[in-house]
């Protein structure tokens, strides 16, 4: 059971006042997982949440499991009666395994995970949501159990991107996707027509750093420049959409950006109240553009 500072009766209390629950997050670590937890209670849909060993994950009464036994849990949920799984957060590949608790049907299916990871997160995930419904389990997305949770096309903060703002998002949009085609990386920051930085597996916030470190343009003489993140071109959606929070803003402020942008319904705001508040008074805009495929 995860520790955290709430109580835990009242919490599987709401979850019996709900029914009995068909649907289990597995959580990683970050914020969303709790988002989408709050979000399924707040629409009475019952639910529980386990999360892999090794993980700190933010949602109350969330169940450990083990990699090395985790076709055993998958079978468990069935027994419960769980028939939905969503996989949400930021999932670490396991940096060792206990060959002594593995157990039989995972131990048989562990080179298929592990030699997926040699090709990707997108295409692990993958691996296991394939594993997860051979098991007779059905794996969605967020989209499918919280649809809110994704924005809608507009405009998230009072600042109105520039022409040049438009033409920097635009350029941007195209490297994602032409990076996204070797499963590189869901982000790009490009200023003046530009492209700054990409991101690859030390993750956004590494990427703005790097950006922050080595521009010649400072903050202080005027922002420009944009960050851009959408889904890789042949990504699952049920899986690792990307996401833009309070320290996505931060940063693309202290590397002198201008604003963010990111596929409409194909990223998420995390903890949105504060990142809409953060961009406001940073004077940064946020703009969930429309999809195009030109």
């Amino acid at each position: 059971m995860g520790a955290f500072d709430c109580d835990e009766n009242l919490f599987r209390a709401a979850q019996a006042l709900m029914g009995d629950p068909t649907l289990a997050i597995i959580a990683g670590e970050g914020v969303l997982p709790r988002m989408l937890s709050e979000a399924l209670s707040r629409a009475g849909r019952a639910h529980i949440a386990c999360y892999p060993h090794g993980l700190e994950v933010e949602v109350p009464a969330a169940e450990e499991f083990f990699f090395e036994r985790s076709i055993a849990f998958i079978k468990s949920l069935q027994q419960r009666g769980i028939n939905q799984i969503v996989m949400v957060g930021k999932f670490v590949r396991p940096r060792s395994l206990n060959l002594l608790r593995f157990e039989g049907s995972t131990l048989m299916a562990a080179p298929r995970i592990l030699g997926s990871l040699r090709n990707g997160d997108d295409a692990s995930l993958r691996a296991l949501a394939q594993i997860i419904e051979e098991y007779g389990l059905k794996v969605v997305g967020i989209e499918d159990v919280a649809p809110n949770l994704l924005p809608e096309p507009g405009l998230y903060a009072s600042r109105v991107p520039s022409d040049l703002d438009r033409a920097d998002v635009e350029r941007a949009a195209h490297i994602v996707a032409a990076i996204s085609q070797v499963d590189v990386g869901q982000g790009a920051v490009v200023a003046k027509g530009l492209c700054l930085a990409t991101e690859a597996l030390p993750g956004t916030d590494a990427m703005l750093e790097w950006v922050a470190a080595t521009r010649t343009e400072r903050p202080e003489h005027g922002h420009s420049g944009v960050l851009y993140k959408a889904p890789k071109l042949n990504q699952d959606r049920r899986m690792d959409l990307p996401g833009i929070g309070p320290t996505t803003v931060a940063k693309a402020a202290a590397a002198g950006l201008a604003g963010i942008a990111w596929e409409a319904r194909g990223a998420l705001l995390l903890d949105a109240d504060q990142t809409m508040a953060d961009a406001e008074r940073l004077g940064l805009f946020l703009w969930s553009r429309e999809r195009r495929d030109d």
